[in-house]
This record gives structure tokens, sequence and C-alpha cells, in this order.
């Protein structure tokens, strides 16, 4: 009988040492700067209504139902709202579906809230802390740009995002040799989102970290939405590394009637996507009526930078037990 080697970890012990001081790394540089560790629940009543997110769903013997969360926003703001201050949190998140090169069902995210920060002054901490992680890794990243959502469009996929129907978007696709044959289903979004990442991001710097800034508003999620060069835009930030994503930023929305009527509006299309709508978070809710402070927040997805910083070419070389191995 051949030997079953699937019980051997993914990650090479110098990975495992590598996350090691990273996670050392991340903590040293919170604590110079004054930001509180946290930990929050993993389990939650409430769950994502993002249609492009799904959570695991658990139940209990007494057939209580609930979610593990695809992020730790909703308590950190809870938080926040009771008036923690600058908190960060390294938290283990789980999203059904996702597996891949680049992805898994579970994975760690480091999220933070700066109160009193920008979107400008959040970057500029992100870029920080990366640079900060990598000093004694193998891989060191290049320069840092910062690029408009517009004008990335323009330059790189030669359409306006913000005056193209989703007619014209599929034309642009069909164009760069996307598959738009059974493009009927997809909206407005789905078509943006397409030419993001099959054209755009593949022509991103490779050396370094982008920021790209300014999404549409139909893509604010739980960031705010101001007004930029006469256009109404989503204040929020995607940092690539090459064309990987690696972070998610926003200046947070503090408006609870607006925020409750967004998990209205994503079960809607949950539900005309044929998707089960999710219970969303009230008690959030209860805690931006209290009074979120203004602050910016980001999410990090550590084992993608670990990655980068390693050269490794898959997320399960720096993972201990990708999901093939549990």
């Amino acid at each position: 009988m051949s030997e079953n080697r699937d019980w051997r970890p993914g990650a090479s012990a110098g990975a495992l040492a590598a996350r090691a001081r990273m996670l050392q790394g991340l903590r040293a540089f919170f604590a110079a700067r004054g930001v509180l560790e946290v930990e929050t629940p993993v389990l939650a009543r409430a769950a994502s209504t993002d249609v492009h997110l799904e959570s695991l769903e658990v139940g209990d013997a007494r057939g209580e139902v609930g979610y593990l969360h695809t992020s730790p926003e909703f308590f950190m703001k809870r938080l926040l709202a009771a008036g923690s201050g600058p908190v960060y949190q390294v938290a283990r998140v789980f999203r059904a579906g996702e597996i891949g090169r680049w992805h898994n069902p579970e994975f760690t995210m480091l999220e933070w809230y700066r109160p009193g920060f920008d979107l400008d002054q959040l970057m500029d901490e992100v870029e920080a802390l990366l640079r900060h992680l990598a000093h004694d890794m193998p891989v060191q990243p290049g320069p840092t740009r910062k690029l408009g959502y517009r004008q990335a469009f323009v330059e790189h996929v030669g359409i306006d995002p913000w005056t193209a129907d989703k007619d014209a978007l599929a034309r642009c696709a069909g164009r760069h040799g996307l598959d738009v044959e059974h493009g009927e289903d997809l909206g407005r979004d789905d078509w943006l989102d397409l030419l993001f990442s099959s054209v755009l991001a593949p022509r991103l710097p490779q050396d370094g970290f982008t920021f790209v800034h300014g999404f549409p508003p139909s893509q604010a999620a739980l960031a705010k939405k101001t007004v930029r060069d006469g256009f109404e835009v989503a204040a929020r930030f995607e940092l690539f590394w090459g064309e990987l994503e690696l972070a998610n930023g926003f200046d947070e929305l503090q408006d609870a009637e607006e925020q409750a009527l967004r998990f209205a509006a994503d079960n809607a299309e949950r539900e005309r996507r044929g998707l089960p709508a999710m219970p969303p978070d009230e008690r959030l809710i209860g805690a931006l009526r209290v009074g979120l402070p203004a602050c910016a927040g980001v999410a990090v997805g550590l084992d993608r930078l670990l990655a980068r910083l390693l050269g490794a070419g898959r997320l399960d070389e720096v993972l201990a037990f990708g999901f093939d191995r549990v």
C-alpha cells in the first residue's frame, strides 16, 4: 500500500517561521502606534448580505442557526461605537465556495480601524505596515502607486465606467477577448468587475503596490459616498501587489438608516440572483444609531501577503493545512 501523504503540512518549516515573524512584526507595529488588539466572536447570528460573499452556516443541537463570519467588521464597529478607540484584530475568517490558487475557505485576515483617519492617512499606514513586515523577507516590494478607478479604466480598459451602460461594457469586454456569449444575466457591476479582474488588474505594475481608489458608488458596500471631479464615488480603495488584491479599505459609513437600506438592497439583489437572503446585523445598526466615530478601516489578507513576500505561487504554500489537507 502506498503512503498517504495528505497528512503532511502544505507549508514548509521556513514558511511557518516566516508567518510567526510576520505576526510578531505586526503586533509590534501596532503596539508602537497605540492601536489596541482585540478579539471578537467567530460565530454570529447575523451574516454578510454582500452578493459576492457566501457565509458558512452552522447549527447546534437546539436547532439554532449561526454563521462563521466573513470578516470581524461588524463586531469591531460595535467596539468603536462603545468608545474603544483604534483597534486591530488578526482573525480567522470563512467564505463558502472560495477555493483555488489564491483562495481558501478559511483564511487569516488582519483588520484595523483608525478614528480620525482619512483614506490617504490609512493608505499611508497600510504601506508603512507592509514595508515593515517585508524588511527580512525574500521578496521586497517595489514602488507604491495610487491610481483612481475611473482613470485606470479609461487608460487601461478604454472605457469610462461612470458613463458607459451595460451594453457598452459588454461590447468592451468582447473587444478585449472575453467570453460575452452568456452575459445576458450579468448586471452593470458584474461587467465592471469582470473588466477589472480580467483586463485592468493584469496591467497594473507587477513590481510593487498599487492603491486603486474612488470606486463607483454602486460598489460602496460599507463605505461612505462622496463627490470627486463632479462624479459621485465610493470612498474606498483596494490594494494590489501586481494583479493580486491584498487589501480593501473604507471611509466607514456612519449613517444607520443608510446602512439598513444597503442591507435590504443587498438581500433584494441576492433574491434576484436566486441566492438566499441573509439575516442583517441589527446590533450593528443599533451601534450606528448611537454613533460610530468618523474613521477609516481596512482588511488585509495575511496569507496572500505572506505568499507574495516569500515568492510563493499558491496560497496553500503558506498554509499549514489548506482545504485539500483538512
